[in-house]
């Protein structure tokens, strides 16, 4: 396979370095801040680095609410933003001379921060517990992790709510557990302890990271990425998308999490998810390692594509019984007559499994150990995008029945014999059908793919009560996959209210 270089190197270093703590040395800062309160050890590290201040009397005050703007005036000092020059964030609140006004506009600015929908910001509100999950995934650049709702334990966070999100990701990172194991109460106000107490947690839990932009291949945007194709856990990926603003779009972000040595694969687009192949795309190898420390991960971009497992389904007992399998191309040249194969289950269903290492449509013959033997087509597609083919199989069946007195899922009641039956006229190029005489058993035999229904046109039978369906004949499909073909025949139901 075809392999191009291109590797990105970087070393993530840890960007906090924090000095010997008040609390380390043995002092108390602040009268009402003991030492066995859980934010203690938050609260006084952070008012030793002129992080958080307390009041003329000597105290914290832990249990007060922050407000919005103490909030701000607390994050820029966090994360080191510059307040001298900023743009008039435009809250119609919030003047020059407020006190909080540099620090709310340099948030602003960064879009770390935003107003209501009356164009207030609201500086001296109680901030809630779901604003500063917001503000510190923002604020770090916490990995924009897609958390799937259903995951979260929290029974107060609901679907599609503006803070949801990354309520779940600082949960996700162990920031907090909540105010309850299934609790977050995201628009309760949050005090100025547990403030002090989650801003540290963030600054201790935020992941390093590398960073691709969009705009660094020349995209608008990053719609999708496969993160897991090979070796899943070596490193996470996050997608940080951007906005629409006045001045445009203001860019995605890919965010690469390194979480252990080894090696996973990477591929990225800017199209459609569906379509990936058909969009612009890239490729990487993530080589991950750590050195005194410090992580280092390596992209290698490539155009490979790894042997593709190709499932051949058959039961569970045949699953035991497989003695050998053959694969030839479609053409019938011989590629081996002792194909590798294990048992597999990639859904429902059980199968053994077979590699194909290039692109083409395939014959894999399956020789049990009572010398019977089935066919099965196989399509492997090269999806670019991917790291895997695309595979397609088919089992080969040129015949089938169904017997509409003791069928599966429909059967005509006892002892009734179905009268006429209209086969349309060309079906038999798809399949020829037949009835068994004296029977209510129905056989076709494969010709080429296509689907046609077999009507009896004095045995229309209303299927189920206060509905508007009814059984009126057989439906035949036949699948092709090169010269492999599968027919199916099963009752036909109509529902007229469709």
């Amino acid at each position: 396979m075809k392999k191009k270089l291109f590797t990105v190197f970087f070393a993530l270093v840890l960007t906090f370095s924090l000095p010997l703590t008040g609390t380390a040395e043995g002092k108390q800062p602040f009268s009402d801040v003991p030492s066995e309160k859980h934010f203690a050890e938050a609260v006084n590290e952070l008012a030793e680095r002129n992080i958080i201040g307390g009041y003329p009397d000597g105290t914290f005050k832990p249990g007060n609410p922050i407000t919005r703007g103490q909030a701000a005036a607390i994050i820029v000092k966090l994360i080191g933003l510059d307040t001298e020059k900023v743009k008039d964030p435009g809250f119609k609140d919030v003047t020059p001379a407020n006190g909080y006004y540099k620090a709310i506009a340099a948030l602003a600015e960064k879009e770390i921060i935003g107003g209501y929908a009356d164009g207030r910001y609201g500086p001296n509100d109680p901030i809630t517990r779901g604003q500063m999950a917001s503000i510190l995934v923002k604020a770090f650049d916490l990995p924009r992790y897609d958390i799937p709702e259903y995951e979260s334990p929290f029974k107060d966070v609901k679907p599609f709510v503006s803070h949801t999100p990354n309520i779940l990701i600082i949960h996700r990172l162990g920031i907090t557990a909540g105010t309850s194991p299934t609790t977050f109460s995201p628009n309760a106000s949050i005090t100025r302890g547990q403030a002090a107490k989650l801003m540290r947690a963030t600054e201790e839990a935020k992941p390093q990271m590398k960073t691709l932009q969009g705009s660094d291949f020349g995209w608008k945007k990053i719609e999708w990425f496969n993160d897991s194709e090979k070796n899943p856990g070596v490193f996470k990926a996050a997608l940080a998308r951007g906005r629409d603003t006045p001045a445009g779009y203001t860019g995605d972000r890919l965010q690469l999490v390194p979480l252990k040595e080894g090696t996973g694969t990477l591929s990225f687009g800017e199209g459609s998810v569906y379509f990936p192949n058909e969009v612009k795309h890239k490729k990487y190898y993530v080589h991950v390692k750590k050195t005194d420390g410090a992580w280092e991960l390596t992209l290698e971009e490539t155009d490979e594509l790894f042997p593709t497992a190709a499932a051949l389904e058959m039961t569970l007992e045949q699953t035991k019984q497989v003695e050998r399998v053959a694969l030839s191309t479609m053409e019938g040249e011989k590629l081996t007559d002792d194909a590798t194969f294990n048992y597999c289950k990639p859904g429902v269903r059980d199968n053994i499994c077979i590699n194909i290492d290039k692109p083409g449509l395939y014959i894999a013959t399956v020789r049990y150990k009572d010398g019977e033997e089935n066919r099965y087509g196989i399509e492997a597609q090269q999806n670019t995008a991917h790291f895997y083919y695309e595979i397609r199989t088919l089992q080969e069946r040129t015949t089938h029945s169904v017997d509409l007195s003791n069928d599966e899922y429909y059967s005509v009641k006892p002892g009734h014999k179905i009268g006429a039956f209209n086969i349309p006229e060309g079906s038999e190029q798809i399949a020829v059908v037949t009835r068994e005489k004296g029977t209510n058993i129905f056989r076709a035999e494969a010709k080429k793919a296509g689907t046609f229904e077999v009507i009896f046109p004095d045995d229309r039978v209303h299927v189920y009560p206060d509905s508007a369906v009814y059984f009126e004949g057989v439906k035949i499909e036949v699948r092709q996959l090169g010269t492999i073909l599968h027919v199916t025949v099963w009752p036909y139901l109509n529902d007229y209210w469709m």
